[in-house]
């Protein structure tokens, strides 16, 4: 098969991305995300239509954030759009005119970094993204496995702390909750908060208010050495280290890759998300230890995973 169409479903923006057989993007378009669950599918379609314009396309893949049925089909449970037991493939396939495969968002992502990315000879890799929450993927035995239902790798929604912090799912306690964006951001103005003489560089780039500290203003004050923030990062890194060793007695995978936004920081963060990992690693003196890998494909992962998927069928 040659060209496929992969559709990201952001928040603010719907892109699509006519990609090659390589991973290679050749054409992007991109329409507003829109407000109400049915105009999304319409602007879906816009998207593929703009992008498929003077392209031989075969298949559309379409990276869905939330549970997505076996069959790929049906999209069970999206918590930021209102979609029930959506049957999204089959509204775009009969929009479109081609093949549609709908794939979790964050699987789809795991699928682009594995096959052309970070995860480039490994049979085995966990995926992780440290985003705004915290998503996965895996793939073993060089296959994507979404278990029975289609809805495994929920890595974010496992219980760390019982009866812990409330998360937006309804559960306590989550991972997502300790090892995130908004857990970033949380810990450096608890920090903040406690300590301002030691967060001058981070009140500094905000408004002066702990109120106004962003994720943004913690990576630059990171990177200028402010106490605080590093000391926020620090903390993220323990939570996700601590995350990706109980990960490794499940799966044992060659390899961790990390993505999402806070990856971003590079070796700010994957140092001690390594540490963390070394240190809570069972028998991790007498074992082998997985590589803990960054992300190479950024905000592309989950369109060109999404169009590879579409190509398999």
């Amino acid at each position: 098969m040659g060209l496929t169409i992969g559709v990201d479903i952001g928040g603010t923006k719907i892109a699509a991305g006519v990609v090659d057989e390589e991973g290679h993007i050749l054409e992007t378009h991109t329409v507003p995300t829109p407000p109400t669950a049915d105009a999304i599918v319409d602007a879906i379609c816009a998207a593929v239509g703009g992008a498929g314009q003077g392209h031989q396309i075969e298949a559309v893949g379409i990276g869905a954030a939330g549970y997505v049925d076996d069959k790929r089909a049906t999209v069970l449970f999206a918590p930021n759009i209102h979609w029930r037991h959506e049957p999204l493939k089959d509204k775009v396939e009969q929009r479109v005119g081609l093949p549609v495969v709908v794939e979790n968002d964050a699987n789809a992502a795991a699928w682009g970094e594995y096959k052309f990315g970070a995860g480039q000879g490994h049979e085995d890799v966990i995926c992780i993204t440290l985003g705004t929450g915290l998503g996965g993927g895996i793939i073993i035995g060089n296959k994507l496995r979404r278990g029975r239902f289609g809805v495994a790798a929920e890595f974010g929604h496992i219980r760390v702390v019982p009866d812990g912090l409330l998360c937006g799912c309804g559960s306590q306690g989550c991972w997502e909750q300790y090892a995130s964006g908004r857990a970033l951001v949380r810990y450096a103005r608890q920090r903040a908060n406690a300590t301002p003489e030691n967060a001058e560089i981070l009140l500094a780039l905000g408004d002066g208010t702990i109120e106004g500290i962003e994720g943004k203003h913690i990576s630059a004050a990171a990177r200028q050495g402010d106490p605080v923030a590093v000391d926020s990062f620090r903390e993220l890194a323990r939570w996700a280290g601590a995350g990706l060793a109980d990960l490794a007695s499940l799966f044992d995978p060659s390899a961790f890759i990390v993505g999402g936004g806070v990856s971003d920081e590079g070796e700010l963060v994957l140092d001690p998300i390594r540490k963390s990992f070394r240190r809570w690693l069972i028998g991790g003196q007498w074992r082998p230890h997985a590589q803990v890998l960054a992300a190479q494909l950024g905000n592309k992962a989950g369109l060109v995973g999404a169009a590879d998927l579409a190509r398999q069928g």
